[in-house]
């Protein structure tokens, strides 16, 4: 039987996040996000709203454009795994914690919600963000030639009637 793993996260930041380096220098990125659900209650009429929030990792160049463009606040789109860890806490107690394992995140929204990236518009995507480059000179067309005037009708009245067709 064949089984999916699969997540989509939209929301925003809740905090900067997090980079941490392995010893190979590969980066690793951490970061919570935010999601809410509305809805209203049955026996009050009263609209309620429910916000979770979800611990997301990055790895590689991944995790080196959140840590450089994202921020607290800024809303993202995240596609990933869900992955349950086992750890110990402090006091010697095992406990485990569900993560999301990103594989492709889209940075929503305007510069706002942009680190310092400056030089982007509007999001960018799962790869490095593209350069900004002068767009190519359009090249120069000529006119359109005049058109020529139209031919005057023909007028039926000068002909000669007796004329057999």
């Amino acid at each position: 039987m064949a089984s999916v793993n699969k997540v989509i996260i939209v929301g925003n930041l809740g905090r900067d996040p997090e980079i941490r380096y392995m010893p190979s220098g590969d980066a690793i990125a951490n970061i919570a996000v935010a999601t809410s659900y509305k809805s209203k209650d049955r026996n009050t009429g009263e609209q309620k709203e429910q916000t979770e929030w979800h611990r997301i990792s990055f790895f590689g160049r991944l995790a080196e454009i959140v840590g450089q463009y994202l921020k607290k606040g800024s809303s993202v789109y995240v596609e990933g795994r869900l992955q349950t860890r086992k750890y110990t806490d402090k006091d010697g107690v095992e406990k485990y914690a569900t993560d999301i394992i990103a594989e492709q995140m889209q940075m929503l929204g305007g510069r706002q919600g942009m680190g310092d990236g400056g030089g982007m518009d509007d999001g960018g995507g799962y790869d490095a963000p593209p350069q900004r480059q002068a767009p190519a000179p359009r090249p120069q067309m000529a006119a359109p030639a005049p058109r020529p005037a139209p031919k005057p009708a023909p007028n039926f009245s000068d002909m000669d009637d007796d004329i057999p067709f």
